[in-house]
């Protein structure tokens, strides 16, 4: 390998890195596996570099070394949902991130188009067997041709077809009946005014006043750890019991707004007691409807960097 040669492959690949990464993410659930998946790829294309023959596109070409990668993945470390459903390898994506794709007409721009980067989805596309997944992204969301697409995966046209058949009942199985769309613009001002109030009663340790802003049936989880609270007095009783709002026993906080898979999200930091810098705790993915936040994802604090968000405050 000499270093002009890899200087012209990267140039060449690099414009589809963003892209191969939200395939990869869509197929594994993980922001931090789609990160090294999209290294395999880019290292698997450099050693078939001689192979490729141009028949395809470039993009073509590496979503199907992509593709693969990431069921051979799949194949090596199966998993499945907890019996309650939850995805318990499920991570979020910066929607910083995603403004790095390609908007419009240009190729790429599909990548998120169709709501298929929401948690919602998310989840849903998780239940699917890895190779019927597949086939739904590349057929309903990178608008593959099933010959190509059956092509790829080595099967026959037939097989796709069911497949797709398989995966949309699946998604309707698993989608909630109700989605929604959110972006930043999107958001009204009662929204900002919901938001301001949870990271300021978050850092009050004001539970009462944090309660407020949580629906009836608010749902919460923390993946990877297990289990679903459900219910305002639930949901919070745990937090309770956790020690918020015991600045003496759990610490003191302090709120960052973001954004993950087209949904606000809170960076929680802490600060220990005894402590005099607030460190990475929790990321809260937030679902809003009707004035209230109806769901909380807790996702790790090591994702943080991904945001873009300092190691400390």
């Amino acid at each position: 390998m000499t270093a002009p040669e890899l200087t012209d492959f990267d140039a060449l690949v690099a414009r589809h890195r963003r892209e191969l990464q939200v395939h990869c993410y869509r197929m594994l659930g993980s922001l931090e596996e789609a990160e090294d998946l999209t290294q395999e790829t880019f290292l698997r294309a450099w050693r078939k570099r001689d192979t490729y023959a141009g028949r395809a596109s470039l993009r073509a070409w590496l979503y199907r070394i992509a593709t693969n990668a990431c069921l051979d993945v799949l194949a090596k470390r199966p998993r499945t949902p907890t019996p309650d459903g939850e995805i318990h390898w499920l991570q979020p994506y910066p929607d910083e991130l995603l403004q790095e794709l390609p908007a419009g007409d240009e190729p790429g721009a599909e990548v998120v188009a169709r709501e298929t980067i929401e948690l919602a989805y998310m989840v849903a596309i998780q239940h699917l067997p890895p190779r019927t997944r597949a086939v739904l992204i590349l057929r309903d969301i990178l608008g593959w041709r099933a010959k190509d697409t059956a092509e790829l995966l080595e099967t026959s046209v037939a097989s796709v077809n069911s497949a797709l058949q398989r995966a949309h009942a699946g998604l309707k199985e698993h989608l909630p009946a109700q989605r929604s769309e959110w972006s930043a613009e999107s958001l009204s001002p009662q929204d900002r005014e919901l938001l301001d109030t949870y990271m300021r009663t978050t850092e009050q340790g004001d539970a009462e006043a944090l309660a407020a802003t949580l629906a009836d049936d608010v749902r919460f989880s923390m993946p990877p750890q297990p289990g679903v609270w459900r219910g305002r007095d639930a949901v919070l009783g745990g937090w309770v019991e956790g020690g918020f709002g015991d600045f003496e026993r759990l610490g003191e906080f302090r709120c960052v707004l973001t954004w993950a898979n087209g949904r606000p999200a809170i960076a929680n930091y802490l600060r220990k007691p005894g402590d005099d810098t607030f460190r990475p705790l929790a990321l809260d993915v937030l679902t809003l409807a009707d004035g209230v936040i109806t769901e909380v994802i807790a996702f790790e604090g090591r994702l943080f960097g991904a945001f873009g968000l300092p190691d400390a405050l």
